[in-house]
């Protein structure tokens, strides 16, 4: 957390593009030419996702301190898809930016430490040890309690990484479990204690635990909250653009030093192609436009800061 942050600072922008790519967001050119190639088959989708998403992190690397990679969008394509997802990780570590795997992981203790080792830490080879997935952080799902979160603590301290745990989820139907009430707190807050708690020993320089907290952007007044409940949690913001977050909806993420969240937005990058020029043929520019539209959130954002009484980077 403590590398994100001072990444964020750096470019003076807390901003993560999200890779959560499919086929129908890659331009029509580009799936042209793979087709040329060889059939679309899995192979062949895989590819084309591939050089779309490396034409992205070559447009934006500049620009942002992560990216955000969904590993549903490359499970969709199978083995070859999968291939495309380290091979996307590895491309966009080579660019300088940290890497969140978004896989919501967990699982009783063993098959958590299986999923840890794969994504956080190594994988046990007869006398050798390698790593699966060169992610930095990943996140995590807290429904199955402690056992089911302790191997990635373990693996956080052991490999410097960093987990962040659902706590308020994007999605409209988030509160049909997430906001019920058990005793004086809804379920979600009693999770976020949890979250505090477990990375109370895990704490960086700046003051910000390993251990983060998903929180949506379309829940401002619970994110706000949440802010104050968890003042050493750093929050992961998804629920941005596409979904409908607005800059004002995500402010209260921060503290007072303009610190305390990375803020997700994938759809509204990937495909800011398509609200450009009619004159542009079959999306060439999906890169510039990509770029454009990072510099556009980056400014929204930081004027919402400015506004809400949050220092800008």
């Amino acid at each position: 957390m403590d590398r994100l942050i001072e990444r964020i600072m750096e470019k003076g922008n807390p901003t993560a593009v999200g890779l959560d790519t499919r086929l129908e967001y890659v331009p029509d050119f580009l799936i042209q030419k793979h087709k040329e190639k060889e059939p679309l088959d899995f192979r062949g989708a895989a590819g084309a996702i591939l050089e779309f998403n490396k034409r992205i992190i070559d447009a934006v690397s500049d620009l942002v301190p992560a990216v955000k990679i969904q590993l549903a969008c490359y499970e969709l394509y199978g083995v070859e898809g999968m291939r495309t997802f380290s091979e996307t990780i590895r491309y966009a570590k080579q660019r300088g930016l940290i890497v969140i795997g978004d896989g919501k992981r967990n699982d009783i203790g063993t098959t958590a430490k299986a999923y840890s080792s794969a994504y956080l830490g190594r994988t046990t080879l007869l006398a050798e040890q390698d790593r699966a997935f060169e992610t930095d952080i990943m996140t995590v799902n807290p429904y199955l309690g402690f056992d089911g979160v302790e191997p990635f603590l373990e693996d956080c301290r052991t490999y410097d990484k960093d987990i962040f745990i659902l706590v308020k989820t994007s999605n409209l139907s988030s509160g049909d479990f997430q906001d019920l009430m058990t005793g004086n707190r809804r379920i979600y807050e009693a999770v976020a204690d949890k979250v505090a708690e477990w990375g109370r020993d895990l704490i960086g320089r700046f003051g910000f635990s390993r251990a983060g907290a998903v929180v949506g952007a379309t829940w401002p007044d619970q994110a706000a909250a949440l802010r104050q409940r968890m003042p050493h949690t750093f929050f992961l913001v998804p629920g941005y653009g596409a979904q409908g977050g607005s800059a004002d909806d995500i402010a209260g993420c921060f503290d007072e030093r303009g610190l305390g969240a990375v803020i997700n937005a994938s759809r509204s990058i990937l495909c800011a192609y398509r609200k450009g020029s009619a004159e542009q043929p079959a999306g060439e520019n999906f890169a510039e436009a990509a770029r454009d539209e990072v510099l556009r959130m980056k400014k929204e954002i930081g004027n919402a800061l400015f506004q809400n009484g949050r220092k800008p980077w």
